[in-house]
């Protein structure tokens, strides 16, 4: 069966949900805004930096209020945002601002969508409804929907869509067929069905369970793909949508869309993006007392333009187009580099090459 490229944009399939969709192209911000979460899930792919903290991360960018959440929103041009965590409905007063924020700066167009493991009261759900949630995920940890019920018909009521997200256990087989025969007929809109990954921060878990890597480049756990593709298979007559994601698609493909997007969005004039997604640039090292001189003499010599070179106080380099350093490389006697950063706000650097001995 054929695989989607991790760097294609796929075309949506008829009744995928909103926030996939945008997800793939890359436009959701992903608003990260609480690491506490007490459900312990062994296959839980969290970092140990963001587990359990109470800090609030907007894409890559730690936040320590709403307005940088804002400017982080509109450096990728985001048409919507995904609110996670650990677990949103843990920090519920946050997460409902976050919701009212959002929409009030960007409007009722701006798609929002959120996670949770609880089954969260009856009244909390028709709040996310009132103030604007557009899309209620749920994961449900023991695989039944018997608790989650009333949960899902006040979101369901209150005018959200409703979903539940889960990844494909390889031992979890009966338990999953059983799930999407019992959300038939009820307000579930969608279900998606994740490639269960074996990462860094659950691998020893994962061993345990005997779970090994599929192959390849990807993280995904043997006999996850195989289990998500019966159970689609299976599901293809209900009145409700199911959809496979892949590991390789769900960490490379949304991840990369999201950085070209970001990206273009904010390029400086004298930077170009590469065919990985990384920005790249011309620098010379220079020292901070001999920065204004320097940038004036070498804006000189090439014939740049204002907004075209710059100092960076912070790693002590003037920065101009790669092309104009690539050309003066061989007749400056000062070191000259390429330097390639990723396009997020902290823009870390991925490295460095000389273009010429002078080291």
């Amino acid at each position: 069966m054929y695989l989607q490229m991790a760097s294609e944009v796929v075309t949506p399939e008829q009744g995928e949900a909103e926030g996939c969709i945008q997800c793939q192209i890359g436009s959701k911000l992903v608003l990260f805004v609480t690491g506490k979460c007490h459900w312990g899930c062994d296959y839980c792919p969290l970092s140990d930096n963001r587990r359990e903290t109470p800090d609030m991360f907007a894409n890559e960018r730690r936040c320590s209020n709403f307005s940088e959440v804002i400017e982080e929103a509109k450096a990728m041009k985001a048409t919507g945002t995904g609110i996670t965590g650990g677990d949103p409905m843990l920090d519920f007063d946050k997460t409902v601002e976050a919701i009212s924020v959002l929409k009030k700066e960007f409007g009722p167009e701006h798609h929002i969508h959120c996670y949770t493991s609880i089954p969260i009261k009856p009244r909390q759900a028709e709040k996310l409804g009132e103030v604007g949630l557009d899309e209620l995920r749920f994961h449900l940890l023991d695989l039944k929907i018997d608790r989650y019920r009333d949960s899902i018909d006040a979101a369901s009521k209150s005018g959200v869509c409703v979903g539940i997200e889960l990844p494909a256990e390889p031992d979890k087989e009966k338990q999953l067929f059983e799930l999407i025969d019992s959300i038939q007929g009820t307000n579930i809109d969608f279900l998606n069905i994740n490639e269960l990954e074996i990462t860094v921060g659950n691998q020893e878990n994962m061993d345990v369970r005997g779970f090994n890597l599929a192959g390849g480049i990807t993280a995904a756990a043997e006999g996850s793909a195989e289990l998500a593709f019966r159970l689609k298979q299976a599901a293809s007559e209900y009145d409700y949508h199911l959809k496979f994601c892949t590991a390789n698609y769900k960490d490379a493909g949304q991840l990369r869309n999201r950085f070209r997007r970001r990206g273009e969005a904010t390029l400086r004039p004298y930077e170009v993006l590469s065919d990985d997604d990384t920005i790249l640039f011309g620098a010379i090292p220079c020292d901070l007392e001999d920065a204004s001189d320097d940038v004036n003499e070498l804006k000189e010599f090439l014939g740049l333009n204002e907004g075209w070179i710059r100092y960076n106080g912070q790693n002590q380099q003037i920065e101009f187009p790669l092309s104009a350093a690539e050309d003066i490389a061989a007749v400056v006697e000062v070191p000259v580099m390429m330097v390639e950063v990723h396009p997020t706000h902290e823009r870390l650097e991925v490295g460095s090459v000389y273009l010429n001995q002078n080291r």
